[in-house]
């Protein structure tokens, strides 16, 4: 314990850009990045943040997620009085949330669309936010991911080669049209051509290797389950 007391205590740091520098800061929270002992320190650093909570507190690496009911005022302000207890660690902990990244995403048709603070900033709705690295819009769709995944040349989470080659196309129901499919096609031919031993083969042979149907001669209700 004294070893990491003596580790984290005294430390500064300064911001560096181009050839001009800051003067000397001291940190006074947090661990520093890029050691093998700072994934379980901030771990340790953040295992009371949920203590409390009327909510579900979801937490990954340094994102938090506060998720629950608000289909009535109480649930709404059960939701508030979270954000609250959240704002009162921060500043126990000296800790601060980057509200600039801070966004509400409502739910439901019939969600009153209450409005939402951290501390003394209200927040944002958005429309559609990231979760894992997965974009998910307020019904809870991620057309807008295969949608930038298919104009970036990669590979939607649902169409990668080698994951689970048997759920990609699951049900024939929810297909795009025959243009999006044409555009999924060109991505899955050229992820199949990134596959490693595979690279000369013909695309059918590739996707025979791979247990995969051809997205080319998808078409809206002909495409059966795998």
């Amino acid at each position: 314990m004294r070893w990491i007391e003596n580790w984290l205590n005294g430390r500064t740091q300064r911001v560096v850009i181009s050839s001009a520098e800051s003067s000397w800061k001291l940190v006074t929270s947090g661990v520093p990045h890029g050691s093998v002992l700072s994934p379980v320190l901030f771990s340790f650093f953040i295992h009371d943040l949920d203590e409390g909570t009327e909510c579900t507190l979801s937490k990954f690496a340094d994102d938090t997620k506060l998720g629950g009911v608000a289909g009535t005022p109480e649930g709404c302000a059960a939701i508030q009085r979270d954000l609250d207890r959240l704002a009162s660690w921060t500043q126990r902990n000296l800790m601060k949330f980057n509200k600039g990244k801070c966004r509400v995403l409502h739910r439901e048709r019939t969600n009153p669309m209450h409005q939402y603070r951290l501390g003394t900033d209200l927040l944002e709705s958005s429309s559609a936010e990231r979760d894992l690295g997965m974009l998910v819009d307020n019904k809870l769709m991620m057309s807008q991911q295969c949608g930038q995944e298919v104009e970036g040349g990669y590979p939607p989470p649902l169409l990668c080669p080698g994951e689970a080659p048997s759920g990609v196309l699951r049900s024939s129901s929810g297909l795009p049209s025959s243009r999006k499919m044409r555009n999924y096609w060109r991505v899955q031919w050229r992820a199949t051509k990134m596959m490693r031993g595979l690279e000369h083969l013909s695309c059918k042979e590739r996707l025979r290797e791979l247990g995969l149907f051809s997205l080319k001669k998808a078409e809206r209700g002909s495409c059966k389950c795998l």
